[in-house]
C-alpha cells in the first residue's frame, strides 16, 4: 500500500469541500488521481456527497468526520472522496439513483455510498450516526463491516454491479418505433393528478415535508381552467403567509417541515427563489393582490442585498444553521421583540405573526408567519416594526453563505429577476439580472465552452445540460425585457452547443453530460422535474421558442424529437413532467411572436402595454440596431410597427397598438 494519503480538499473552490479540508479524514476530490489510486490498490471508495447548507451533512461531519478515531478507520479501509452535489450534479444524479435501487428507499444528503474501485456502488445510505441510534449502526462499525464484505464477497458484489449497471441503463428512455401524434391528453391528466393531490386546507400538494414545486405551479397558472389556477394561487398565498417565507428579510426557505408551511428547514437556496419570484410577479399580474407584490419586492431586495456578488454573479445558498443551531438566526424570544418595539408595534406584531400564542419552534421560540391580516391603516406600523426587527437581526451571527456561483442556478435567478422586472417595470431588477448574465458571458463562457461553477475568480468544471438550457431560457426572458445584441448572439451559441455537444442524435433528447465528458458508470437522460426543472424540458421549451423567433428549423426539430422521446412517459405518467408539458402545450399551440420596431422613445410604451403574458414573446428592437437575423431585421420607420406571427402564420404589420391588446 502507498504512503498514507493527505486531505487534498484545500485546493478546491467549493465552500462545502473547504469545510472538510481540515478533517482528519484523508478526503480526496473526485478526480482521476483519486480514482486511479483506488484501482491501483484495489481499495473500495467511500463516497460522501453533500452541500454546504445541508443540516444533516454538518451533523455527520461533526460526529464522524471530525472524530480522529472514526477518521482512522475510514483512512485505513477506503479511498475517501468528498463531492459537492451542487458542483457535480452528474455524480449526485447517478449515485442517488443507485442508492434508491440498492436500498429501495429515497435518498438525500449526506449521501454515503461505498463503491468498488471501478466506481460501481455496492452499498449505501444517507446519514449514519457515530454511535448506534435511530435504528442505524455506528459509522465506524459500519465501515468495518462494509470493508469485510468487499474482501470476502467479491463475486456477489461483481454480480450485483452488473445488475445495477443494467438497471441504470434502463432509466434512459428508448425511442418509440413510430412517432406518435401529440395531443393535449397529458395536459388534462396532469391537471387532474395535481387536483387529486392538492391540499385544499393549506395549499400545496401532499403532506409534510412540503416543497414548493414551482414548475407545477407555473403549469397550473397557465391553465384556462379557473380551478387549476386557483390551486396555484392558494398555494402561493399560503406559502407567502407562512414561515417558509422570511417575513422579516424576504426570500423563501427550501421546504416546510409541516404541512402548514409554518416551520421551514431554514436553508435558503437560489434555485427556489428565482422561479418563485417570477411566479409571484405573475400572480400579482393576475390578481393585483398586494401580498404578491410585497413578496416579489422583498424577495428581489433580499437577492440583491445578500446574494449578488460585486462582480454580478449570484451566490448559491444560505445555511440553515448559525452558531451550530438550526434556525437560530431567524427565530425570536417574545421578550426580545417587546424590548425592540413600542407597545403598539409589539401588540400588532404579536397578533399578525402569532407571537401572542404558544411558541411554535422547538417549544421555546417564535417564528414569524401571518396568522391575522391587517387593515390598510395598520401597514405603516408593521413596516416600522419590521424595520426594527430586521436591524436587530442583522446584528446576530449570520448563517454561512455558500458564495460559489453556479451557472444553472444563476440562470434560474436571472430569468426570475428579468421576468419580475418586466411585470413590475422595475429597472433595478433588470440591471441586476443583466449584471449576472454579463458575469456568465464574461467568466463562465470560455473559448466556446460553458463552465459550471466559479469562486474567487476561478471558474472550472465543464457545464451540464441544465447550465446550457436554463441559461438559454434566461436569455429569452432578458431579451424581452430589454433587447441587447450580445444576448441574442449568446443564445444562438448556447442553442448550437446544445445540439452539438448534448443532443442524442439517434434517439432524440439531451444527455445530462456532454459527449466529451468524463466517462462515468451511467450517462443520465431524464425528463423528470426535481427540485429544479428537467434540463430536457427546459432545453426543448427554449429551443422551440428560439426556433419560432428565428425561423430556425434545427431548433424546432430538436425540441420535437425531445417530445417524441419522452412522449410515452408524459402520456402515461404526466406527474413530475411539468417542464415537458409546457413544451408540449406550445408545440400544440405555438406562442405568439411580436416584433416591435420604431423610435426608442416610443417603442417602450408598446412593450409595457403588451406586458409579460406567458403565451407570447415580445422583442422591442429600437431603430439603429443592426446585424439582426433576417426574421428580426424589420424595416425602421418614424413610428412603431408590430409584426405578429404564430407558428408559420404571420400577419401584415400594424401601426395600431390597439390591434394587439384588444
Amino acid at each position: 500500500m502507498s504512503q498514507p494519503l493527505a486531505n487534498r480538499l484545500f485546493a478546491e473552490t467549493s465552500p462545502y469541500l473547504l469545510q472538510h479540508a481540515d478533517n482528519p479524514v484523508a478526503w480526496q476530490p473526485w478526480d482521476e488521481a483519486s480514482l486511479a489510486l483506488a484501482r491501483q490498490e484495489n481499495r473500495p471508495i467511500l463516497l460522501s456527497i453533500g452541500y454546504s447548507a445541508c443540516h444533516w451533512c454538518h451533523v455527520m461531519a461533526h460526529e464522524s468526520f471530525e472524530d480522529v478515531g472514526v477518521a482512522a478507520v475510514m483512512n485505513r479501509l477506503f479511498v475517501n472522496i468528498k463531492v459537492d452535489r451542487e458542483e457535480r450534479p452528474d455524480l449526485d444524479q447517478i449515485y442517488q439513483t443507485a442508492h434508491q435501487m440498492l436500498t429501495q428507499r429515497s435518498g438525500g444528503w449526506p449521501l454515503t455510498m461505498f463503491l468498488s474501485p471501478d466506481g460501481t456502488p455496492f452499498f449505501g445510505g444517507t446519514y449514519f450516526p457515530r454511535e448506534p441510534r435511530y435504528g442505524l449502526p455506528g459509522f465506524a462499525d459500519l465501515c468495518e463491516r462494509v470493508a469485510e464484505a468487499f474482501r470476502n464477497r467479491r463475486d456477489d458484489i461483481a454480480a450485483q454491479a452488473v445488475e445495477l449497471r443494467l438497471a441504470l441503463a434502463d432509466t434512459v428512455p428508448e425511442p418509440a418505433a413510430t412517432a406518435a401524434a401529440f395531443d393535449a391528453t397529458p395536459l388534462a391528466a396532469a391537471e387532474a393528478l395535481l387536483a387529486r393531490g392538492f391540499d385544499s386546507l393549506h395549499g400545496g400538494f401532499g403532506g409534510a415535508p412540503k416543497f414548493p414545486h414551482p414548475t407545477d405551479l407555473a403549469f397550473l397558472l397557465r391553465r384556462s381552467d379557473a380551478a387549476s389556477r386557483q390551486m396555484a394561487l392558494a398555494t402561493l398565498t399560503r406559502m407567502g403567509e407562512g414561515g417558509i417565507y422570511d417575513q422579516i428579510g424576504g426570500g423563501f426557505c427550501r421546504y416546510s417541515v409541516d404541512e402548514r408551511w409554518e416551520i421551514p428547514h431554514f436553508e435558503k437556496m437560489l434555485y427556489d427563489n428565482g422561479p418563485l419570484l417570477a411566479l409571484y410577479a405573475d400572480t400579482w399580474a393576475q390578481s393585483n393582490d398586494r401580498l404578491y407584490a410585497h413578496i416579489a419586492e422583498e424577495t428581489a431586495a433580499w437577492v440583491m442585498r445578500e446574494m449578488q456578488a460585486p462582480d454580478g454573479g449570484y451566490y448559491s445558498s444560505l445555511d440553515a444553521d448559525s452558531e451550530g443551531e438550526e434556525g437560530k438566526y431567524y427565530v425570536w424570544d417574545r421578550s426580545e421583540v417587546e424590548a425592540l418595539l413600542t407597545q403598539q408595534e409589539s401588540t400588532l406584531v404579536a397578533r399578525h405573526w402569532g407571537f401572542n400564542g404558544p411558541p411554535n419552534f422547538e417549544n421555546r421560540h417564535w417564528h414569524a408567519r401571518i396568522v391575522d391580516h391587517l387593515s390598510t391603516d395598520e401597514i405603516p406600523l408593521l413596516a416600522s416594526a419590521r424595520h426594527k426587527l430586521f436591524a436587530a437581526r442583522e446584528k446576530r451571527i449570520r448563517p454561512g453563505r455558500d458564495d460559489k456561483v453556479l451557472t444553472s442556478w444563476n440562470a434560474l435567478m436571472i430569468e426570475g429577476m428579468a421576468h419580475a422586472a418586466r411585470v413590475f417595470e422595475r429597472n433595478e431588477w433588470l440591471v441586476s439580472a443583466q449584471r449576472a448574465m454579463d458575469f456568465m458571458r464574461g467568466t463562465m463562457w470560455h473559448n466556446g465552452r460553458l463552465l459550471a461553477t466559479a469562486r474567487d475568480g476561478r471558474a472550472h468544471l465543464g457545464a451540464y445540460l441544465d447550465d446550457h438550457a436554463f441559461l438559454l431560457a434566461a436569455l429569452l426572458e432578458l431579451m424581452q425585457a430589454e433587447f441587447r445584441h450580445d444576448d441574442l448572439a449568446f443564445a444562438i451559441e448556447l442553442a448550437d452547443t446544445l445540439l452539438t455537444r448534448f443532443e442524442d442524435r439517434e434517439a432524440g433528447g439531451f444527455f445530462f453530460t456532454a459527449h466529451d465528458h468524463e466517462v462515468l458508470i451511467h450517462r443520465p437522460k431524464s425528463g423528470h422535474d426535481n427540485a429544479t426543472p428537467a434540463g430536457n424540458g427546459v432545453a426543448a421549451f427554449a429551443l422551440q421558442r428560439l426556433g419560432h423567433l428565428l425561423g430556425e428549423p434545427r431548433y424546432l426539430t430538436a425540441a420535437e424529437r425531445t417530445l417524441h422521446l419522452f412522449w410515452p412517459q408524459i402520456r402515461h405518467s404526466p406527474a413530475g413532467h411539468g417542464s415537458l408539458l409546457l413544451t408540449l402545450e406550445e408545440a400544440l399551440t405555438p406562442p405568439e411572436v411580436i416584433i416591435l420596431r420604431g423610435p426608442s422613445d416610443r417603442i417602450g410604451e408598446w412593450q409595457r402595454a403588451l406586458g409579460a403574458a406567458s403565451h407570447r414573446l415580445v422583442l422591442a428592437l429600437p431603430n439603429g440596431i443592426t446585424g439582426l437575423p433576417e426574421t428580426l431585421a424589420k424595416p425602421e420607420s418614424d413610428h412603431v410597427n408590430a409584426w405578429v406571427c404564430r407558428g408559420v402564420t404571420c400577419h401584415a404589420p400594424t401601426a395600431n397598438l390597439n390591434d394587439l391588446i384588444s
